[in-house]
């Protein structure tokens, strides 16, 4: 492997992973130039967006009114990687739109972008014209206008919100967003109500814009905008009911996600619930694109559990696919006649790409390849669109209760010679 390949494959271990819940349990200040409320105002959210927000609203003669303002922002997908992304609000994804069953809400949409726009409520059955499609139920909301959507959820669910116009570049660069409806009631036990929109994109090494033309080879991957280690742990207490809403708009790739620890059922997607008879325990769900998928377990068993896309490129940072494949290769000497004419060069890759994620080297600006996180006994060589479930007998409130504490007797460590002789299992 070459020292460019080097600076493409090798990663720097972090002092700490950032995994502070970053969920927000309350409406967040009213945007500049939302519209003026009358009545009263947002009561605290029940879904818990991890790394995100939820749209605050006022209510106006009994409507409930938002305001999303679509603009390019700055964005940072993890520590070293700072992106000039498209969102609402200034985030990708852009805060969730939630509500109940029989709300009618006034949603206005700003364009404050450098093309027109529109938004699509992906799932939601509305009247025609406030579908959001440019061109064929509407006129485009052009750079510095405002338009008005309004319409009554009639049904609960999980839904997303989306531009239909340019589609291809604005969701690329990160416009998109859910929709969390509930039904009318309070539910009679304690639920852990998360959110989770996948995404993928590719930033090639060094630069700042994603590539809005990607077919293949995205090469970051994110839960709700972030890549491990800065993923916020999702956190759950021994008994309570988990409910977990996962959607996918990214351009091309469905991710089967996979929970370690526990088995779910699939309740519900964006076309409605699932009927009790059909659902069956399942560890891994998989989200097309253009789909959410709702699941549900009862948390029963303590300890810290990843999450993740089960396509191993997808767990990742930043990784470059067109490497040479040095696995097996016999590099000895190799490094000792190239260091002659590039000092310091390594070869890396021969035997796994484990070591990568264990040192560090430098790399490009503004690039995370290979970049891990630091867990209670070292290094977790995953990154990409992996996070962590945290479950434990008392907790309070929903922040990072750290790391888990097997007890005695439980944690896997290496056999003793006393306990190989005793089992008759040789080296």
């Amino acid at each position: 492997m070459t020292i460019s390949r080097r600076t493409v494959l090798s990663g720097s271990l972090l002092a700490g992973a950032s995994l502070l819940a970053k969920a927000s349990a309350s409406a967040q200040p009213a945007p500049q130039g939302a519209p003026a409320a009358t009545g009263g105002t947002a009561t605290p959210s029940r879904v818990i967006v991890p790394n995100g927000s939820v749209l605050p609203w006022k209510t106006v003669g009994g409507v409930k009114v938002f305001h999303l303002v679509a603009e390019p922002i700055e964005h940072q997908i993890a520590p070293g990687l700072v992106i000039h992304a498209w969102g609402y609000n200034g985030s990708t994804p852009g805060p969730v739109i939630e509500a109940t069953v029989g709300d009618r809400v006034r949603i206005y949409v700003t364009n404050k972008l450098p093309e027109l726009t529109s938004v699509h409520w992906h799932g939601v059955f509305v009247p025609n014209g406030m579908d959001g499609v440019s061109g064929l139920t509407q006129k485009p909301i052009q750079p510095g206008m405002t338009f008005r959507y309004e319409y009554t959820f009639d049904r609960a669910g999980t839904f997303m919100y989306h531009p239909h116009a340019d589609e291809m570049t604005q969701i690329a660069l990160g416009m998109m967003g859910m929709i969390v409806v509930h039904p009318r009631g309070t539910e009679n036990r304690r639920v852990r109500d998360y959110a989770l929109m996948t995404h993928e994109m590719k930033i090639p090494i060094g630069t700042r814009r994603p590539d809005p033309l990607a077919m293949n080879d995205f090469n970051q991957l994110t839960f709700n905008g972030k890549s491990f280690p800065e993923t916020a742990p999702l956190v759950a207490q021994t008994g309570d009911l988990v409910r977990i809403r996962l959607a996918n708009l990214g351009p091309m790739d469905h991710h089967p996600v996979h929970l370690h620890g526990h088995a779910f059922t699939l309740v519900a997607t964006d076309g409605g619930p699932v009927p009790a008879a059909a659902r069956l325990p399942e560890t891994t769900v998989l989200v097309p694109v253009g789909t959410t998928r709702t699941v549900e377990f009862v948390a029963d068993n303590p300890g810290d559990w990843p999450m993740h896309c089960h396509m191993t490129h997808h767990a990742m940072n930043q990784m470059g696919h067109d490497a040479p494949n040095l696995i097996g290769v016999d590099t000895k000497g190799l490094d000792d006649k190239l260091a002659r004419s590039t000092p310091g060069y390594m070869t890396m890759g021969a035997s796994g790409m484990s070591e990568m994620s264990h040192m560090r080297m430098e790399q490009p600006q503004n690039s995370i390849s290979m970049m891990p996180g630091k867990g209670p006994h070292g290094v977790i060589d995953m990154g990409g669109m992996f996070t962590l479930l945290k479950v434990r007998d008392k907790l309070t409130g929903n922040a990072d209760p750290g790391w888990y504490q097997p007890p005695a007797g439980t944690l896997a460590t290496e056999a003793t010679d006393a306990e190989l002789a005793r089992d008759g299992i040789t080296k």
